[in-house]
């Protein structure tokens, strides 16, 4: 099976490049479950009932978050009642929503399970632990598993990607909105790539528009960020999965510049 995977969507300007470009990328890759990480998806902060309506209806099939969940305060009304949506399963007992899921989509299932990290993050629960009490529950036969680890610390991922070897078929990074150039498929099987990037403005900071950004590094000041409005870059990633042994078998990078797919 094939699987999509998207970072992380900054705001509108991250919206427009999934509109965009989305439909020439499933017509390219031809994904049977396409995931996305919506955490920034309304105005860089959050997401909303409409946001991940739209979405789904673009054709992606779930959706995990980050340390901006509850940034939107309407998400109490929804989230549980929306099983496509997976926020941090380490958020600590009784939180609303879920932190994992099975996707079923075109006669496929995927286990998503959403973790958050705790370096240079808000302390949580152990993402390690939590992470095998999931993993452990769902039994011993071999299932196609994809887990995002929303994380701040490259060296955090990295060892969640070794602690998940053999036991996951996908191991992405979100958060820091920078792809990284460590793509492999570890010797166990599972795919891992640091960080997945994201959706939004390659002209402003992380997907922020720049000059405040400046100021507040400049200043330290109080700055309202806001999201940038430039041209936009998309970043996800395409696992190809093994069935029946749920490893990872191929592993391709998708990077694509507002630019680079107009000359097209």
């Amino acid at each position: 099976m094939k699987v999509m995977f998207i970072g992380d969507i900054v705001g509108n300007t991250g919206r427009k490049a999934l509109k965009q470009l989305l439909p020439s990328l499933k017509q390219k890759h031809n994904p049977h479950i396409i995931i996305a990480n919506a955490e920034n998806a309304a105005g860089g902060r959050g997401v909303t009932a409409a946001i991940v309506k739209e979405f789904a209806d673009l054709g992606v099939h779930g959706f995990t978050m980050g340390n901006h969940t509850w940034d939107n305060k309407d998400i109490f009304e929804w989230i549980d009642d929306e099983k496509r949506m997976i926020r941090p399963a380490n958020f600590p007992p009784g939180t609303p929503g879920q932190g994992h899921a099975v996707i079923k989509a075109n006669g496929k299932e995927l286990v998503i399970v959403n973790v958050q990290g705790r370096t240079f993050l808000p302390a949580i629960d152990c993402p390690f632990r939590k992470t095998d009490e999931i993993l452990e529950s769902l039994g011993k036969k071999p299932r196609a598993i994809l887990v995002d680890f929303h994380a701040e610390a490259t060296s955090e991922k990295i060892a969640m990607g070794w602690h998940l070897d053999g036991r996951a078929s996908l191991v992405v990074g979100t958060h820091t909105h920078v792809q990284t150039n460590d793509d492999t498929i570890l010797p166990g099987g599972t795919a891992y790539l640091t960080d997945v990037g994201m959706v939004g403005s390659k002209e402003g900071v992380l997907g922020m528009e720049r000059e405040a950004v400046l100021r507040k590094f400049k200043t330290q000041l109080p700055v309202r960020f806001v999201v940038d409005e430039g041209k936009w870059q998309f970043h996800g990633l395409v696992v190809e999965i093994d069935e029946t042994t749920g490893k990872a078998v191929k592993l391709e990078k998708i990077r694509v510049r507002e630019d680079d797919w107009i000359m097209e």
